[in-house]
């Protein structure tokens, strides 16, 4: 299944093996909690592509640079991605500011001149809330959500009915 949007609508489609294979199941567990979607395999894409369409991914996109700043080995390569961290989402008025309290900032403006793996959970958890208040409940009751389980639903039926 693979949706798009089109001006103002969205609409959903089957897909050949090249596709993504996104399952009922799956998608209906993301309505359990914010954790549960953002373990699942295609929870955090969708996900994604959801918070883009409302210009405002930059937590989500926050947060998955620092999953992948967790895993820089090199201190110089780590050191660097700090910095450009910082540049782009912790300094103020910087071109994806992410929504974090001033003391949050300010250390972790100390930390990137030694920075270490865990350098940015602190702010990390914080955006975490931020979504799982914020855009989480708007995502759930969206119409892309509600459109994708809804077609999805339409095919686990025709697939049982041509198997059945």
């Amino acid at each position: 299944m693979v949706c798009k949007q089109s001006s103002s609508r969205w609409s959903c489609s089957r897909t050949k093996n090249n596709g993504l294979h996104i399952s009922l199941e799956e998608t209906l567990q993301w309505a359990e909690s914010f954790q549960k979607m953002m373990s699942t395999q295609y929870g955090p894409a969708v996900y994604a592509a959801y918070l883009k369409t409302e210009y405002s991914d930059e937590n989500i996109e926050f947060w998955f640079a620092c999953e992948r700043y967790k895993n820089i080995t090199s201190r110089w390569r780590r050191t660097l991605k700090a910095k450009k961290l910082f540049k782009t989402y912790i300094k103020p008025n910087s071109p994806r500011e992410i929504n974090i309290d001033s003391p949050t900032r300010e250390a972790l403006e100390k930390e990137i001149q030694q920075p270490t793996p865990q350098s940015f959970d602190e702010a990390q958890i914080i955006v975490l809330r931020h979504m799982e208040r914020d855009s989480y409940p708007r995502f759930l009751a969206s119409l892309f959500y509600q459109t994708l389980v809804s077609k999805l639903k339409e095919e686990n039926v025709t697939t049982k009915d041509e198997s059945g």
